[in-house]
């Protein structure tokens, strides 16, 4: 209870009233109407400031009301939401007992552990399947082209492919996409084709981004597939605000926006997050906790129980959910989804996984980790052949099915590589337009000046760029 004294010296307290304590760490339980077990997410249903943020203190006379300060029943009527008071001197404590549990629906060897989880028909099944299978092939490809000079950069999404599909296959096509680098397979659900994908990586005039992007830096109007920035973290708050903005449009539809556990520790993260719960913004906040943020480690990187954590910190429901199995990471994202455009709410998923590839085409990942350990994961741990094994069992695939469809998608990749290489680059004057809508005297100045000294220099500039 605060007391005050008012100019005329008479005393003045706060109103008394029932109040609430809540542990920070209580577990609470989501029932969704599809599913009759539940799962497991932090914070659902759970009184927070951000229910009463709008309200304000009240201060009242209550002489003849007041209890003893020793009472515990007391609560302070502060701003955001009334506190109760409390006579026993309690830290928070800054770890758990036990680690938040992680959903799963299928174990390593493919079999589902429960039978509650949001039902796959079989069309969407054998797609989730073919583009797992497909992001690989890229994968492997377009790092040997790297590899052999014709790419300059590239990087892979092996052991994250169930990340990739199977969130992609929970939302709708009206859903924006705010990617990080590693969502190639995002993209890909939603009808890239893999020649599109090569004309990015080699930078020709087919290139949406007319070649001023790194390779790997996909970006589709068509799609709802925002442009990726190499700089990390940075696409939260622009996620946050365009589901924002979505949210005041009253659109039956959210935003979902992927980050690495190293853009956890970035200050736009937790900005994002705050704005997100502040605003009830409908947006999806998907951690691929890998375990590295290039080379360093979480354990380097943060003292939490990983991310999931921090979201029920600024009052966003929250699920930790197995990254390798597709189920799992379907059923969480096709819940969240509902929960985030029904109720205007944010949630975050964070999905423990491995990176089983290099950072990309530039690090050496033995060098921080043991080869043993990226072997093991590839070998025992494989989002694809786990969900293979599962629809091997449903009577959706066999075996020659699989190595039909796996010759026929390294032909069409090697096919798109062969036809991207061969295009001209897009022209100089790509260069300087696209920023302003009259080109200043600046730019025009070094447009003439580039183009003067590509002519006297022509054997210093590739010859496939248009002047």
């Amino acid at each position: 209870m605060a007391l005050l004294l008012s100019k005329s010296r008479k005393l003045i307290c706060l109103k008394p009233k029932i109040g609430f304590l809540s542990s920070v760490y209580h577990h609470h339980t989501l029932i969704s109407p599809n599913l009759r077990t539940p799962f497991r997410i932090l914070g659902l249903n759970q009184p927070h400031f951000a229910s009463f943020r709008f309200e304000s203190t009240k201060v009242q006379t209550q002489l003849n009301s007041m209890h003893s300060i020793h009472n515990d029943s007391q609560v302070l009527d502060f701003p955001g939401g009334e506190v109760k008071f409390t006579s026993h001197l309690n830290f928070i404590p800054e770890t758990r007992e036990e680690r938040v549990h992680c959903y799963r629906v299928l174990d390593d060897y493919g079999y589902p552990i429960t039978s509650d989880f949001a039902q796959i028909e079989k069309e969407v099944a054998l797609k989730i399947f073919t583009d797992m299978v497909t992001l690989q092939t890229m994968d492997t490809i377009f790092y040997e082209a790297q590899r052999q000079g014709r790419i300059s950069f590239y990087l892979t999404t092996v052991g994250e492919e169930a990340i990739n599909i199977a969130s992609a296959a929970a939302l709708k096509t009206d859903d924006f996409i705010f990617p990080q680098y590693r969502e190639s397979g995002v993209l890909l659900w939603r009808g890239f084709t893999i020649q599109e994908f090569a004309n990015q990586l080699f930078g020709n005039k087919h290139d949406y981004g007319k070649g001023r992007q790194m390779p790997i830096h996909y970006g589709s109007n068509k799609h709802n597939y925002i442009t990726v920035a190499s700089t990390v973290a940075t696409q939260l708050p622009h996620a946050v605000g365009a589901a924002y903005a979505l949210k005041m449009d009253a659109k039956n539809a959210c935003t979902i926006v992927y980050f690495g556990d190293g853009g956890s520790s970035t200050g736009d993260f937790h900005a994002a997050l705050n704005f997100a719960a502040v605003l009830d913004a409908p947006v999806i906040f998907f951690c691929r906790n890998n375990g590295f943020a290039i080379s360093t480690p979480v354990s380097d990187q943060f003292r939490s129980d990983g991310v999931v954590t921090k979201g029920q910190a600024y009052g966003i429901r929250s699920i930790r959910v197995d990254g390798n199995d597709a189920l799992a990471v379907f059923t969480a994202v096709h819940e969240a989804r509902k929960m985030a455009v029904t109720e205007h709410k944010p949630i975050l998923v964070e999905a423990l996984t491995y990176r089983a590839g290099h950072h990309s085409t530039s690090d050496d990942s033995t060098k921080y980790r043991p080869a043993k350990e990226i072997d093991w994961w590839r070998r025992e741990r494989d989002p694809v052949s786990r969900f293979r094994k599962w629809i091997e069992r449903e009577g959706w695939l066999n075996s020659q099915v699989e190595s039909e469809l796996c010759s026929n998608i390294r032909k069409q990749v090697l096919q798109a590589i062969q036809v991207a290489e061969k295009q001209e680059k897009p022209p100089i004057k790509d260069v300087f337009t696209d920023v302003y809508d009259v080109s200043p005297a600046n730019l025009q100045e070094q447009e003439i000046s580039i183009r003067e000294t590509i002519r006297k220099h022509p054997q210093d500039y590739p010859t496939d760029v248009p002047l």
